[in-house]
């Protein structure tokens, strides 16, 4: 896993080295711990801030280097605003806001979490370290060399300077594990195709055996003999033979239903015999982001030991077009029995999931099942990079995750479903098609999956606008963003984990 900055809790009244951050109002006011820290270079930052016209408006930041009165490199100074009213979006804000500040020259960083009326809450101190490392996180594996003005890899040694420390690791620990499970979808979006097929996805998400979680892996054999005609059919234009993975945490109550998240994992997607166009197929490596965000979340909370019980099922594909790749005009037998003509091989995430859905609901009958895809481009065209497509056949589930999403910042928006739609992807020949051709494509996507959920309450996720290539935000910038991780995290968490 790459982490850029190594994070640690350490008192208010820890001497500052290095860097040092501070927080402040509107009014330029900062807390009691801080005017000591600061000392004589209180002045400095009323002076520097005079010449920047620095306000202390929120997630507004002063960088002074080698302020007077003080001993140490540079002080950056966050704004608040009012400090009332603040969320803890705004202190994961903050925490990127810092890392964005930090180069390969800031060995080490003091972070005063000090609001202007007192030292910040456990919850908000963990915040803002998340922020950090979320922001800071950097994908440079397979770079050798260094452009000219490009900045070295950052390794800062970040400590949080709290009230009680004890607290504040107890608080932290928790949000440790969530973006460890953010960071690890982050990294298997961003791996090339070549590095990450299907068969070495499953050998990753297998790693999760070292938390506890149960890993099976199906191979081709099982899944046909299973019946998963309709993953099989994707798989079977590539050379690298497809797999499905189950993964099982068991930390709730023996007997308790589970909850059940699946993934698309098409590890590189041509289209098949409809094949792309060539500009920006490069892309199309990350299209088994609901896969990686699967695989962060179970990690997540197998390492965090949620008192529940979970399954994360995950379809591990190639979509190619070699002479052996389905074609449009075939018709193929999913798990459920139910047929389906091929009109087109570039919908071929929908069939994956298909086969996946309908073992995970009648093998394991979840209390609901989520499914996230990087399924349409349609989505994009209806909601833009700033909000998940949402589609559900249950209210309280769908209601439910959207106040997950208002409180991570991984925002959804309900799409609709309705048995209107089912009639553009009916078919003369079987029992459906697997697309309803232009208009809607979203949406027909979302009733073709639905009929593969055997009734279970059920939300699907349409993240092609937000897993990957989505606009750098203020703690990713990151090309695969691992969206859904601590939007998924959160629903169970408040939701459906057993309380103490």
């Amino acid at each position: 896993m790459s982490d850029a900055v190594k994070v640690g809790f350490v008192p208010l009244s820890t001497a500052a080295r290095g860097v040092l951050v501070a927080f402040c109002d509107e009014s330029l006011k900062f807390g009691p711990a801080t005017r000591k820290a600061l000392g004589e270079a209180a002045g400095t930052v009323k002076r520097a801030a005079a010449a920047n016209q620095f306000k202390g408006k929120s997630a507004s930041l002063l960088d002074i280097p080698a302020p007077e009165g003080i001993k140490i490199q540079r002080l950056i100074v966050v704004g608040t605003g009012k400090g009332s009213g603040l969320k803890e979006t705004d202190f994961l804000k903050f925490g990127g806001l810092i890392a964005s500040k930090l180069n390969a020259a800031s060995d080490h960083v003091t972070v005063l979490a000090e609001l202007a009326e007192g030292a910040m809450t456990t919850e908000q101190a963990a915040a803002v370290t998340s922020g950090v490392r979320l922001r800071a996180y950097k994908f440079t594996r397979y770079k050798t060399k260094k452009k000219d003005g490009e900045d070295s890899t950052l390794r800062a040694e970040v400590s949080i300077a709290v009230d009680d420390v004890g607290a504040a690791r107890k608080g932290y620990a928790p949000q440790a594990h969530i973006v460890d499970g953010v960071i690890i979808a982050r990294e298997l979006v961003n791996e090339p195709p070549n590095v990450l097929f299907p068969e070495e996805f499953a050998r990753r998400a297998s790693q999760l055996k070292k938390l506890g979680v149960d890993v099976e892996v199906l191979d081709v054999k099982a899944m046909t003999r299973l019946g998963m005609g309709a993953l099989l059919g994707v798989a079977q234009g590539s050379a690298r033979p497809g797999r499905t993975v189950v993964m099982r945490w068991n930390g709730g109550k023996r007997g308790d239903q589970p909850v059940a998240f699946v993934g698309k994992g098409v590890c590189f997607d041509t289209g098949g015999i409809s094949i792309k166009g060539a500009a920006s197929m490069e892309d199309m490596k990350g299209d088994m982001g609901g896969a990686a965000c699967v695989v962060g979340l179970m990690h997540a909370l197998a390492a965090r030991k949620a008192k529940v019980n979970a399954i994360g099922a995950i379809g591990l594909v190639e979509n190619m077009p070699d002479g052996n790749a389905q074609r449009p005009g075939d018709i193929v037998t999913s798990m459920s029995g139910q047929t389906i003509e091929i009109i087109n091989t570039d919908a071929e995430g929908r069939l994956v999931l298909a086969d996946v859905l309908w073992y995970v609901a009648k093998k394991f009958k979840p209390k609901f099942m989520v499914d996230l895809a990087t399924l349409t481009g349609a989505i994009m065209v209806a909601l833009g990079t700033e909000h998940a497509g949402m589609f559900s056949n249950n209210d309280e589930l769908a209601e439910r995750i959207g106040k997950a999403g208002e409180a991570t910042g991984e925002k959804v928006w309900r799409m609709p479903l309705g048995p209107e739609y089912d009639k553009l992807i009916d078919s003369q020949f079987a029992d459906m098609k697997n697309t309803g051709g232009r208009h809607g494509g979203s949406i027909t996507a979302a009733q073709f999956l639905q009929r593969f959920v055997d009734g279970t309450p059920w939300a699907h996720l349409d993240i092609a606008g937000t897993a990957m290539g989505a606009p750098k935000s203020d703690i990713n910038h990151s090309w695969g963003s691992g969206y859904g991780v601590r939007l998924l995290e959160r629903l169970v968490a408040e939701h459906y984990e057993a309380k103490k």
